[in-house]
């Protein structure tokens, strides 16, 4: 992909309406096995690894935010080619969906953005972050090792109380590589750390999202980062809203930011909703129970 070596999940049967998932900063496809376990045959889902992710080739040098759009155009063209798609993405994944649905509004039929609403406004200047991008580009980022994939479990559940041991276990089992100097890494290159060189600005995202004119579903965690930004009265995250052609919001409770791992029976049923599947999924579950 794009002379990249390019992971991509499928799950669910081939010839179900297609949904594209794209995961968030510092992760990878496989966070979303427990939405398509809810899910079940509803989707063929198509999630790749971004590029320095998971089973994607790493770079091993800084990142250029961009290619993730021409990356995302190359998985649409080659899985669904001029057709409008369905997407469903995460955080960072849904930083670029966004994006890319302003630029290509033909291309994206309908999007789900699962706990993003943009980032909060930079207290930096332009020099002072170039800067800081300039002396991490200077100190090559290192990858941080763990004993075992139990150690990174224990990890992921002291950030995340909410996920119990058994899907930490699993996650960290998808989401560790053996380190060369004795146990496990996370599978992300450590490179994905530094810094953007360049400053986010609100103003013009938003000015994005105004363009944007796929049905959107906005689903919201209840200790997220929407909500560690915003309350729900706040007009910045009301001018935020105001920015969308066609809006849906839901919120999800007992959920952080991960509502993947934390609310995935939730997000699916949004899911279904949204993309007009759950009658489709009744259908199949009958088949299923009739045949059993």
């Amino acid at each position: 992909m794009r002379e990249l070596e390019y992971n991509v999940r499928h799950w669910g049967p081939a010839d179900a309406p297609k949904l594209f998932m794209l995961h968030g900063w510092m992760d990878s496809s496989i966070t979303f096995q427990f939405v398509v376990d809810a899910l079940g045959d509803a989707f063929h889902v198509i999630a790749p690894d971004w590029r320095g992710y998971g089973q994607s080739e790493w770079l091993g040098r800084a990142y250029a935010f961009a290619d993730y759009y021409a990356d995302l155009e190359a998985v649409l063209t080659h899985y669904a080619g001029d057709a409008p798609v369905w997407v469903a993405a995460h955080s960072m994944g849904a930083n670029i969906a966004l994006n890319y649905a302003a630029a290509r509004p033909e291309r994206i039929a309908r999007l789900a953005l699962l706990d993003f609403l943009g980032l909060a406004s930079p207290t930096a200047d332009a020099s002072a972050q170039l800067r800081c991008w300039l002396d991490a580009c200077a100190h090559p980022p290192q990858p941080k090792p763990y004993r075992d994939a139990a150690a990174f479990a224990e990890r992921l559940r002291k950030a995340n109380p909410r996920l119990d041991a058994e899907r930490a276990l699993f996650l960290a089992r998808e989401l560790t590589l053996e380190f060369a100097g004795g146990g496990v890494v996370m599978a992300c290159d450590p490179w994905h750390r530094l810094p953007s060189p360049l400053l986010y600005s609100v103003d013009e995202w938003m000015a994005n999202w105004r363009r944007v004119r796929a049905p959107t579903l906005l689903l919201i965690a209840d200790q997220g980062h929407v909500r560690e930004q915003f309350g729900a009265d706040d007009a910045n995250y009301l001018r935020r809203l105001a920015c969308f052609a066609d809006l849906r919001v839901a919120e999800l409770p007992a959920s952080g930011h991960n509502v993947q791992h934390d609310c995935a029976h939730g997000v699916a049923t949004e899911l279904l909703a949204f993309f007009g599947a759950a009658d489709r999924a009744a259908a199949l579950a009958a088949e299923r129970a009739a045949s059993a």
